[in-house]
């Protein structure tokens, strides 16, 4: 597996991007993940001089920062490998108020009193998610239903009923204690909506709860720590 980092000090060529790369990028606030690809396949085309093969592996919200696993080339194979790998997130909750998106991308529709919350009872709370569990992924998500994305179903305002999905959460610490607000360090497995595990946190304290802030740290062996910044990949992709 070709994984190409910002401390490598070359210009990369059509012939090593068409072989296969894996980049690790940090993906802007507000950017979603195919906003991120599409950045990179128009570069690549301009290179090579055909539509290039570039995918990511594993979705981030556009509200969310960090690591992006994209792949070019023969390495779009693999993908499905890629995205298979357990991930870490950091981030913040927002205890005391719900939104529909289960994030900041929606208004707040309903507010709960947090003074009594202890932080035994967040603790507690946060054990209650350890290990294999059923969770309801967001209607504001990129799940598909007969072809069309559920957020668009979301925002015209149609009710779907979703069925359940085993994740793992393999930890959920509380590093933080400033309620109405909380920051966390999440190690899941694939397929895990950390909106979703705000959503049911708050739930879990007769409460509510919603993601202010989100961060992927980590995908498998690979960390945000050595991921390229998106203007610097690009400068770094040479064309004639």
């Amino acid at each position: 597996m070709t994984v190409i980092l910002p401390s490598q000090p070359y210009l990369l060529t059509a012939e090593q991007l068409n072989e296969g790369a894996v980049f690790l990028i940090d993906k802007p606030l507000t950017w979603t993940s195919f906003d991120v690809v599409n950045k990179l396949r128009y570069r690549v085309t301009k290179l090579c001089g055909k539509r290039a093969k570039v995918g990511h592996a594993g979705t981030l919200d556009p509200l969310a920062t960090g690591l992006l696993l994209v792949c070019t080339g023969k390495m779009t194979k693999q993908i499905q490998q890629l995205q298979d790998e357990d991930k870490e997130y950091t981030g913040t909750i927002k205890l005391g108020a719900a939104t529909p998106s289960y994030d900041a991308e929606t208004e707040e529709i309903s507010k709960f009193p947090t003074q009594h919350l202890t932080e035994a009872a967040l603790l507690n709370a946060a054990a209650t998610f350890l290990g294999d569990i059923e969770q309801l992924p967001p209607m504001f998500s990129a799940i598909k239903v007969d072809g069309t994305p559920l957020y668009k179903l979301a925002r015209k305002g149609e009710e779907i009923a979703l069925k359940t999905r085993p994740v793992t959460i393999h930890a959920f610490d509380l590093t933080a204690f400033n309620l109405p607000h909380l920051d966390f360090v999440v190690r899941c497995s694939k397929g895990t909506y950390i909106r979703s595990l705000a959503h049911d946190f708050g739930k879990q304290l007769d409460n509510a709860g919603y993601l202010t802030a989100l961060r992927r740290t980590k995908s498998g062996q690979f960390s945000v720590e050595n991921a390229w910044q998106l203007d610097d990949l690009i400068a770094a992709i040479e064309l004639p």
